[in-house]
């Protein structure tokens, strides 16, 4: 039904003469409060959501699912008897036995394979004086691989009536009644002092396995002073512990010269290793 009511003629202060204007107050208007409230709203435009930030947003709402799929793995993973270490595998003994090694790691069957670590490992074979080092790769399901890098024997050490194989630290890693059956040197284990014993057996501990096999002594009368002494009697004035490589790489390719009857050698010095010379 129209509204038959007319519109209220005011004159507006400060208007001139002859001016009049109209105007409807809003509770005349068509349909009340409410209907002006809503046509008030209607003139607010709504604009679409950037699709840059709508994306940016579902990039991150996949990632967060991905994060906590990953971690729940993780978790099961870390925690599940489906991973447990059922078999323990060992590389690189010589020196040891292997039955001891497995002993020594029976502790870690039936742990999850993600629980063990490297020093776990380590600590469950600090017993065993011929490890130096180890680490470890898990194979799953259930299979552990435990790589040992043993201590090498570069010295005999008379003791008693037995001679001490021992490495570059003086770590006693086994013994012989019969020293011929060992390719190392003796070292006078009593007589030298811990310095003179350390430069020692560095300098043994340099030699390549070929060379050190040759050895039959060493000695020291003081750090600067290594000397070593061939099974075929003939000696090796090494020196001082500097340039020991380049000193083990010089003494190996004199020893493999052809030799010269007419000029026999009886002295190996290798203490200038750049110039070194024969006598």
């Amino acid at each position: 039904m129209a509204d038959t009511r007319k519109p209220t003629f005011k004159r507006k202060a400060g208007a001139r003469a002859g001016v009049v204007s109209a105007e409807r107050s809003l509770d005349d208007s068509v349909g009340g409060p409410q209907e002006a409230a809503r046509g008030k709203d209607s003139n607010v435009l709504a604009f679409p959501e950037p699709k840059g930030r709508k994306r940016r947003r579902t990039v991150l709402t996949a990632l967060a699912v991905i994060v906590v799929l990953v971690a729940g793995i993780l978790v099961a993973a870390i925690y599940s008897p489906v991973f447990a270490v059922r078999t323990v595998s060992v590389e690189g003994t010589k020196l040891l036995q292997p039955g001891a090694v497995q002993k020594a790691l029976e502790p870690v069957k039936g742990k999850p394979l993600p629980q063990v670590s490297d020093a776990e490992i380590a600590a469950l074979l600090k017993p065993l004086v011929q490890v130096r080092s180890v680490s470890t790769e898990a194979r799953p399901p259930s299979e552990l691989l435990v790589h040992i890098v043993e201590r090498v024997p570069v010295a005999l050490v008379k003791s008693g009536d037995n001679y001490l194989l021992v490495d570059v630290d003086g770590v006693q890693l086994g013994s012989t009644a019969d020293p011929a059956s060992v390719p190392l040197p003796l070292v006078d284990g009593q007589g030298a002092n811990q310095d003179l014993f350390k430069a020692i057996t560095s300098v043994l501990a340099t030699l390549p396995p070929d060379v050190l096999a040759k050895m039959a002594s060493a000695s020291a009368t003081s750090p600067d002073a290594v000397e070593l002494k061939l099974t075929d009697g003939k000696i090796v004035v090494w020196g001082n512990a500097d340039e020991k490589e380049l000193k083990a790489r010089v003494l190996e390719a004199l020893l493999k010269a052809p030799a010269n009857p007419k000029v026999p050698v009886n002295v190996y010095d290798v203490s200038a290793p750049r110039h070194p010379f024969t006598k």
